[in-house]
């Protein structure tokens, strides 16, 4: 019977509809811990991942980070932000993050992305790279999103990355939180927190997400004006409003 566990926990994950997480679960399972910790997993952001994600996006000089975990993508930001707050709700993880970056201007944060400690308009932009899953249900992530919203100033960009649901994806989540997130109507899940210009693509098991906080102060385009037509392989564009695309 001890040889069936493994495979009953793997059914009953197969079973699971979107958002059904236990709260009991941690966030990040030994798997995790190991992986994003590990030089590979450094160089692969480096070198591929946080690139893709960031194209064309244009940060400001007050960045949020939400879920650095270990803080890899922390280091990475450094030198693309003046000014980095990391905004993590593990305990240990914030400690760890922040003995380890003390001697950084990394400002970092213990606390949750669905009630962050911060004023309205706070950041330039907020990030979040392969978070999003860990939030333990659909309507934290849409109050994880508002919350991103909120912070930004107007104008102010949201992006990151996170993977796509698939059998293997679901294999090395267990034993931890798992809410995948489809990317198919993350967009209009963008839009319903309030978000404008939303651009979700695919990458290899992967996608990538981004948009802006509205700003009052750029007019909108006139009615019938032309629109650059972006199919599901279009490169998602966060520059800033006031240029022209």
């Amino acid at each position: 019977m001890q040889s069936l566990r493994p495979v009953r926990r793997v059914a009953e994950l197969l079973s699971l509809g979107d958002g059904e997480v236990q709260r009991a679960q941690p966030l990040v399972n030994w798997f995790h811990r190991h992986v994003c910790r590990s030089g590979r997993w450094r160089r692969r952001l480096e070198g591929e991942l946080l690139p893709w994600t960031l194209q064309r996006v244009e940060l400001g000089d007050d960045v949020l980070e939400v879920g650095p975990g270990p803080g890899l993508t922390t280091e990475l930001l450094l030198n693309r932000a003046k000014r980095l707050t990391a905004l993590e709700v593990e305990t240990n993880a914030a400690t760890a993050l922040r003995q380890r970056l003390g001697g950084s201007t990394v400002r970092v944060v213990h606390g949750d992305g669905a009630a962050m400690p911060f004023e309205d308009g706070s950041f330039s932009a907020v990030v979040a790279f392969t978070m999003l899953h860990h939030i333990p249900t659909l309507a934290l992530q849409d109050q994880f999103l508002a919350e991103a919203r909120r912070v930004l100033r107007p104008g102010g960009v949201f992006a990151g990355f996170d993977g796509v649901d698939s059998l293997a994806f679901r294999l090395i989540h267990l034993s931890d939180t798992y809410t995948p997130v489809d990317p198919d109507t993350f967009g209009q899940r963008l839009e319903a927190a309030g978000f404008a210009g939303a651009c979700v693509e695919r990458g290899r098991g992967r996608f990538r997400f981004c948009a802006r906080r509205h700003s009052p102060i750029v007019a909108e385009p006139a009615a019938g004006a032309n629109h650059e037509e972006r199919g599901p392989g279009a490169v998602p564009t966060c520059e800033p409003q006031a240029r022209s695309s």
